[in-house]
Order: structure tokens, then C-alpha cells, then sequence
């Protein structure tokens, strides 16, 4: 008898037709796997085999448009979920109200949670070094009043689990299996062992229920492979002439598309994706899903992990800012120019259908101006602006990097222009969104940004709200020293040092500035966009302990736009 064994994954839901949705599954064995919804929506599917594990996507049809409906999960015919002993309220489906005419202002809000860098949460009465979980602790207020206003979808901006950073109970299993004192010792060197990450993390019973109930996004980060994944030429060259690197990235691109990526795609997308169609058709899929990993590995052009979504009138661009690299010194590029155009179309190709943009981004575009300068700095060194390309201080300049983790927009100094002006251009024209929003995580702590262009620029200043929104970790720690760094970062004195080292490097100025509007704030916590109409705002709370168990409280509420 088929069992579950993760699972089940709210995806997608579908916010054109308000009928659609996806059920992701991991199960024990073979089979054909089942969502009946209490008001008459279902969908079934075959498992799917990938390194011995079974796997199904299940496309949901018939929804309600504007509605709530619990369902249920069965296996050959037989419910798995929920579990008889579940404490926590039925698993349910929320379709948007469809509007009318299409195109058209929604009837309610739409509300999105980010967050990125989630250490799995130790079991419930373990002592946890690093605090409550804010996905643990927003599934506890979520469960308890069913009736409180619930995310419409969340977006996990990367480090959803950690390649390289693996809990005593993860490496017991590892040790279990292999000699922990060869490479990659107690890091994960399989497919096999990345499953064992997401058992770990989301088998924890909150946020198993969590995903089953709310819809999520995700992509990936550093950690999901391993730490400063393609930082530069040089590095992945020396990562390529280990032993161990081939299978970990093939492994963690393999587990990636099965465990995040695929839920990512709408019903439409799987329907004419190629790969998908022959997995499913494979009786077991391992060396079809290899051959693509290898190949994505190869050619960052040759898969796009980037993806678009739609909630009524806002759009969500989440952007892969690991493996679409370019990572030749004097190419240096975020994303490739593939991904490049891809992004730009989907900004600016249709003019005034969608009210707020939001990027979704790993890593923060803009970052405190001492560690922006510091990073445009070290990409100077390391094209050669002092001393060539072969010297000194290119050598120093990618030692520095590796150590200080120089790898974000900034230290792709082109990128960060081709971004910086693409978003100019999308506020300044005439049928701008109210807000544009780079969402991003990866600096284990929070602030907002705001950039401002001189009226004197070409195309002029943008009359959207342009904000650099960061909000991590949900579930990790940042050392004090970190902490004071950041802090110095924003400050003048911190200015004064980075314009230094961009002079030193002739780093050259970006074309706006920017400064900090809110944070920096330290803790796991979570970001929420309240988005309606052209009226924007903002939620942040941090899980903190209290007298009765972990709690959210809320940090900051700020309107970022009036009726626009």
C-alpha cells in the first residue's frame, strides 16, 4: 500500500480562470495519486520515479472562483491526508474571485509573504539555537484562528534548504551511508542525501500543514547547492577539479526542478514542457532529468529557472540570479542576455496590465552603499583595473571575494545598471505601476530602500515607487559583528569608506542613490505585501518566544502608496 511520504504542497493556483490548482506529492511506492475537494474539484495523477523515489503533480480542475474549499489526499483510492491524528484544521484550496471584466481591479487584496534562508526547524521540544521558526510560528496563529487572513501566496526566495549546512540528525543519516572523512564529509554528495534536506524541513508537522494550505513560489539561492555557488570563473573552475563538485550540482539541480522548480509552473506550462512530458513517460526518469541537469550545468542558456506569475493586477517576476550567470571577468553578468531580454519583455512588453511589479530576487539589488561600493570595488580589482587581469591586485581582489561573500547585484557591475535603468524606465512610463518591488532575502536580516534619480536624468525621475524590499532569514542567525557591519554600512562614515574603495578601484558611480527607509531589523521574520488597487502596503513581523510559545509580533505597518 502507497504511502505519503512528504507532502502535500499547495502550488499553483490559478488567478485567470479561478479554477486551477496544483497538489505536489512525494509517495512510498508506485501509484496513482488523488485530490477530491469538498466542493466537487479533483484531479488524479501517476507517480513519477526519480532516484528510487516516487513523486506526482496533480492539476486540480474544477474550482470554485472566489472560494474555499478543503481537500483531501488519496493514494490507489485510499486517503492519506489529512492524517486521523492531524491537530490542525482541514487543508484547504482559496481561488481568487475571476475579475469581471478581465483585466480588471480585483474584488479584495492580494496578499504576499517573502522570506528566504530557513534552517529546518529542530523537532518541537529540542532546545533551537537560533530562535523560533517564522514559518513554524505563522502556521501555529494561522491554525488557531482559521478565520484570520491568511498570505495568497508565499514566496521562499532561496536557501530553502542547506547543501552545506547540515543538522546532527542529517549527518548521522550521511554517516550511515558513507565515510564522512572524505569529501564532501558532512555536506550532501547525492541526489539520495538532498531528499533527506527536504524530509528534514518539510516534513516539520507546522510547516507540512502551512505549504498543504497556502500557495507557494520558489527559487533557488547559494545554499541550496553550496555556499558562493558561482561566484566566479575562477571559483566554479576550482569547485570543477574536486572530486565530489559534478555529482553535487547535478544532484542539486536534479532535486531542485523535482522538489521546487516543477511547482512553480502553471498547468499550461507543464502541459507543453518537454521534460515534464518525458519524465512522466519514463519508467523511471533518473537519467532523463540527469542528462538535463548536465546539460543546465553546462549551458546556463539551456534552461531557464526564472518563471512569471500573475495575482489579479500584479505581476511577480521571480529571477534566477545563480545559475543564469555569466562569469567571465570582462563579461561578468548577473543573468545571461537571454535571461536578459526574457526580463525585459516581460516588464515592458505590455503597457498598463498590471498595477505593482515585484522582482523576485535572491540577492538584494541594493545593498548598505559601503558594501555596494566594496563590491563594485573588488569587481574592478578582478577585471584587471589595477594591474591587469593576471595581477596582484586582480589575485587579492578574488580572495576577497570568496571571504567576504562580494557576490551580489553590485559586484555585477553592468547588471546592476541594466536593472537599475530598466526599473527607471518601467516607473517612468506613462502607464507606470504604482509600486515596483525587488523583493530579496539572503543577508539574514531586513530593511527597505529607496533609490532616487535626479530629475536631471535622462527619461527623468519615475513617478512609480521604486523600493528594494529585504526580508531574511525565516529560520537562521547573523553574528554580532555581521550585525554591527551592516549597521556601519548605511552610515556616513560607512558612505565616506565606500566611495574610497570605488575610486580606488574606478568603480565610476551608479546613476542614482539610494538610502535606508526602515530596518535594519534582526530576527526570523517575515515580510507581507498588502497589495489592492493601486494601494500598497507593508507588514513585517519577527517569531519571538513568549510566556506561551512562540509568537508573532508585529515590527513595522507602513502604507508605501495612497490611491495612487
Amino acid at each position: 500500500m502507497a504511502g505519503l511520504r512528504l507532502g502535500p504542497l499547495l502550488r499553483y493556483v490559478d488567478w485567470e480562470s479561478g479554477s486551477r490548482a496544483t497538489v505536489w506529492v512525494e509517495t512510498s511506492r508506485a501509484c496513482t495519486a488523488e485530490v477530491r475537494c469538498a466542493d466537487g474539484a479533483s484531479g488524479s495523477s501517476p507517480t513519477f520515479a526519480v532516484g528510487g523515489h516516487h513523486y506526482a503533480l496533480v492539476v486540480v480542475t474544477g474550482l470554485t472562483p472566489g472560494s474555499t474549499t478543503a481537500y483531501e489526499v488519496l493514494l490507489d483510492g485510499l486517503q492519506v491526508w489529512p492524517p486521523e491524528d492531524s491537530g490542525f484544521p482541514a487543508s484547504t484550496i482559496t481561488t481568487p474571485a475571476v475579475a469581471d471584466p478581465p483585466g480588471s481591479e480585483p474584488a479584495g487584496p492580494v496578499r504576499i509573504a517573502f522570506g528566504s534562508c530557513r534552517w529546518a526547524a529542530p523537532p518541537a521540544r529540542e532546545h533551537d539555537p537560533v530562535g523560533p521558526d517564522a514559518l513554524d510560528t505563522l502556521a501555529a496563529r494561522l491554525a488557531a484562528d482559521p478565520d484570520a487572513a491568511r498570505p495568497d501566496v508565499l514566496l521562499l526566495l532561496g536557501d530553502q534548504v542547506y547543501a552545506d549546512e547540515t543538522s546532527e540528525a542529517t549527518r548521522h543519516r550521511l554517516a550511515a551511508r558513507r565515510d564522512l572523512a572524505e569529501a564532501p564529509g558532512a555536506e550532501v554528495a547525492d541526489y539520495e542525501e538532498y531528499t533527506y534536506l527536504y524530509d528534514e524541513s518539510w516534513r516539520d508537522p507546522d510547516v507540512r500543514w502551512l505549504l498543504s494550505t497556502v500557495p507557494s513560489c520558489m527559487i533557488f539561492d547559494d545554499h541550496d547547492v553550496v555556499d558562493d555557488w558561482n561566484t566566479s570563473g575562477a571559483w566554479l573552475a576550482d569547485m570543477r577539479r574536486t572530486p565530489w563538485w559534478h555529482e553535487r550540482i547535478v544532484s542539486g539541480l536534479m532535486s531542485y526542478w523535482v522538489y521546487q522548480h516543477l511547482g512553480n509552473l502553471s498547468p499550461d506550462d507543464l502541459a507543453t514542457d518537454p521534460l515534464y512530458a518525458a519524465v512522466r513517460a519514463a519508467p523511471d526518469a533518473t537519467e532523463t532529468l540527469r542528462r538535463h541537469a548536465v546539460a543546465a550545468d553546462a549551458d546556463p542558456t539551456h534552461t531557464r529557472w526564472s518563471y512569471r506569475r500573475g495575482f489579479g493586477r500584479v505581476r511577480l517576476l521571480m529571477v534566477d540570479t545563480r545559475a543564469a550567470r555569466v562569469l567571465d571577468e570582462q563579461r561578468r553578468a548577473m543573468i545571461n542576455a537571454e535571461e536578459a531580454r526574457w526580463m525585459r519583455e516581460e516588464v515592458l512588453g505590455d503597457p498598463g496590465a498590471y498595477d505593482h511589479l515585484l522582482i523576485g530576487t535572491s540577492l538584494p539589488w541594493l545593498l548598505p552603499p559601503l558594501v555596494h561600493d566594496a563590491e563594485a570595488w573588488n569587481a574592478a580589482l578582478c577585471r584587471g583595473e589595477r594591474g591587469g587581469p593576471d595581477g596582484r591586485w586582480a589575485r587579492v581582489g578574488e580572495k576577497v571575494r570568496r571571504a567576504g561573500d562580494l557576490e551580489h547585484w553590485a559586484a555585477f557591475p553592468a547588471s546592476f545598471r541594466q536593472l537599475s535603468e530598466l526599473l527607471r524606465e518601467a516607473g517612468c512610463a506613462p502607464d507606470a505601476p504604482a509600486t515596483i518591488c525587488v523583493l530579496s532575502g539572503d543577508v539574514h536580516h531586513a530593511y527597505i530602500a529607496e533609490p532616487r534619480w535626479p530629475a536631471s536624468a535622462p527619461g527623468g525621475a519615475p513617478g512609480a515607487r521604486i523600493l528594494q524590499l529585504t526580508c531574511s532569514p525565516v529560520h537562521n542567525s547573523i553574528p554580532a559583528y555581521v550585525r554591527a557591519g551592516f549597521r556601519f554600512g548605511w552610515s556616513r562614515a560607512g558612505r565616506w569608506l565606500g566611495r574610497v574603495l570605488a575610486l580606488h578601484g574606478r568603480a565610476g558611480a551608479p546613476a542614482m542613490h539610494w538610502r535606508k527607509t526602515g530596518g535594519p531589523w534582526f530576527g526570523n521574520q517575515l515580510m507581507t505585501l498588502t497589495l489592492h488597487g493601486r494601494k500598497a502596503a507593508l507588514t513585517l513581523v519577527q517569531a519571538r518566544k513568549g510566556p506561551a510559545g512562540a509568537q508573532l509580533e508585529t515590527v513595522l505597518e507602513r502604507t508605501l502608496t495612497g490611491n495612487g
